[in-house]
């Protein structure tokens, strides 16, 4: 209304100087809210950068972040195969430790048990040596030879306490056979004439004859006087013994000079 009134016949100047006016004010209202305009574009566009670099900051920390997860989940996994195989190394180094103590504790043992053998074994070859020369006299170079054997690997460091021991225990067995066996061997005979070859036959060790290459004297040994007689009266059964024992003949019933046990009625 007070536009319409203002714009009335005559007035025109009035109307040009009032939109010249509102005009001008505009553009100086225009004028003054341009640097705002500006302020806050430049504040936007700096925020917008703000976020830019805040973004590629958190990418790069998210790519660091599961590099360092990663590896942790990696150490985790090496820490628990190292443990497990510390483990498994504790137990074999325990093991290896209860083994060593066993053997340190056998070592002792052996020890002892060389000091208590070792009086034991030479006690044995010189009982066998004993025996052997109360023996019957026959093989006399081959049980004295044995002997020797067994006295001399006694001394020695270099042969063990099992040989000396398995060695002791065969020459026993030898000595055993000889008890339920029958032999017949070639050998010298001493006489008061001189040595002369014979034909000797043991039996067992019950009866240890001989008998000469001619046949012509047989003679056998007397374990109570120690020396040999001649007992003619045997030389047939002799000589189907020496048959026997060369295998020359079937086994059969032998008729042999046998004294009587002592104290026998």
């Amino acid at each position: 209304m007070l536009f319409n009134q203002l714009i009335r016949p005559g007035s025109a100047i009035a109307v040009s100087a009032l939109i010249l006016g509102a005009v001008h004010v505009g553009a100086a209202h225009a004028q003054a809210g341009e640097p705002k305009v500006r302020q806050a574009i430049k504040e936007e566009l700096g925020s917008n950068r703000s976020a830019a670099q805040s973004q590629r900051r958190i990418e790069r920390l998210d790519d660091e972040t599961q590099g360092l997860l990663s590896d942790y989940r990696l150490t985790v996994r090496e820490t628990d195969s190292l443990r497990r195989y510390n483990e498994q190394l504790e137990r074999q180094i325990q093991s290896q430790l209860n083994e060593i103590a066993a053997i340190e504790d056998e070592l002792t043992r052996i020890e002892e048990t060389n000091r208590e053998v070792l009086p034991m074994m030479l006690r044995m070859v010189n009982t066998l040596d004993q025996f052997v020369k109360l023996d019957m006299p026959f093989l006399q170079e081959e049980r004295s030879k044995r002997l020797d054997g067994l006295k001399d690997i006694m001394d020695r460091a270099d042969v063990t306490t099992s040989e000396k021991y398995r060695r002791i225990l065969e020459a026993y067995q030898v000595e055993m056979e000889y008890g339920r066996t029958i032999e017949a061997y070639e050998a010298k005979l001493a006489t008061a004439s001189g040595d002369k070859t014979v034909d000797f036959l043991r039996v067992g060790r019950v009866a240890l004859m001989y008998q000469t290459k001619d046949m012509e004297e047989t003679g056998r040994y007397n374990p109570e006087s120690g020396k040999w007689e001649v007992v003619n009266d045997y030389r047939e059964s002799v000589l189907k013994g020496l048959r026997i024992a060369k295998k020359q003949a079937a086994p059969d019933l032998l008729i042999m000079p046998i004294d009587a046990a002592k104290g026998a009625k």
